[in-house]
């Protein structure tokens, strides 16, 4: 199972479109799975006509986003536990990920995916991977955009950033 992991996609602020290096692997998902920031459902309905969609919502979403897709979820493909959140909070000094990892405190992870800083993260904790994609549209200070893809194989889970430079 292919998984394509996007976040903070700030649309359509930071860009018109979906960058043509991320739809070309949209087109090969199993799913798709957004950290939040989406700012506009249009990028969900979007996503949604190209594979099954899932997501939270972050800092920057409005009401109907958050009515949506809530703040964190747990989603299982293939007997993986993934917990998904955006990692933002207030009134707390915890880093994003730290946030990320709270959220989900006491209960058993494959993955745990999240947004909010747009920096990109892949590195395993114990046995979860933490997962970050950065962002396709918004790379702050990252030298590339960037977005994520997730593979579940009668292996395990495993997972790459894919980086570039031009977001058009």
């Amino acid at each position: 199972m292919r998984i394509i992991v996007v976040s903070d996609t700030h649309m359509p602020r930071m860009n018109k479109k979906l960058p043509d290096r991320l739809l070309r692997e949209l087109t090969k998902a199993d799913a798709i799975i957004h950290a939040g920031d989406w700012t506009k459902m249009a990028v969900y309905e979007e996503l949604a006509t190209l594979a099954p969609t899932y997501g939270v919502s972050g800092n920057n979403d409005g009401e109907d986003i958050v009515r949506k897709f809530g703040l964190r979820k747990m989603l299982n493909f293939e007997g993986k536990r993934i917990g998904v959140v955006h990692g933002h909070g207030a009134g707390t000094r915890l880093d994003t990920e730290s946030r990320a990892i709270l959220a989900f405190k006491g209960e058993p992870l494959d993955a745990l995916i999240y947004g909010h800083s747009h920096v990109p993260v892949r590195k395993r904790r114990g046995q979860m991977l933490v997962l970050n994609p950065g962002s396709p549209t918004d790379k702050r200070r990252q030298a590339l955009y960037s977005f994520a893809i997730m593979d579940i194989t009668a292996k395990g889970l495993t997972a790459r950033h894919v980086f570039f430079s031009d977001k058009t």
